[in-house]
């Protein structure tokens, strides 16, 4: 999520998302979407108490190509430094995932056993199967 990254990123978040905003041709919807509110009170229920507070609009979320895009629009060395390691733990994720057919049976499961309660992320993890 956006408050994620610009802590990643050491910049605040209005910060991320101007510049964002300024680049906007640059985040598709397949690089960056806002989450619905329906996520959201669903990301909110599974923490005790909400670290973003009071909110008055849905916030967005990044795709691996979305975090990807942010190099080149926040161009600080934390920047590119962090962008680095998040690519790097993408690209981890994705060999896991390929290379291990009981692990991609066990998330198949419980995607089924979950009635997509988790959408995002098994969106998310189909996409890097793919």
């Amino acid at each position: 999520m956006g408050n994620d990254l610009s802590e990643l990123y050491g910049v605040e978040h209005r910060v991320l998302m101007q510049a964002v905003k300024r680049n906007l041709k640059r985040f598709p919807s397949d690089f960056m979407f806002q989450i619905t509110r329906e996520e959201w009170a669903n990301l909110k229920s599974q923490f005790v108490t909400s670290r973003w507070g009071g909110i008055r609009k849905m916030p967005f979320a990044f795709t691996e190509q979305g975090v990807a895009m942010l190099s080149s629009v926040l161009n600080s060395d934390q920047a590119i430094q962090v962008n680095i390691q998040i690519m790097r733990a993408f690209t981890k994720l994705r060999h896991l995932v390929l290379d291990n057919e009981e692990l991609r049976n066990e998330i198949e499961s419980l995607h089924k056993e979950t009635k997509g309660k988790f959408r995002i992320i098994f969106e998310t993890l189909d996409h890097l199967i793919s």
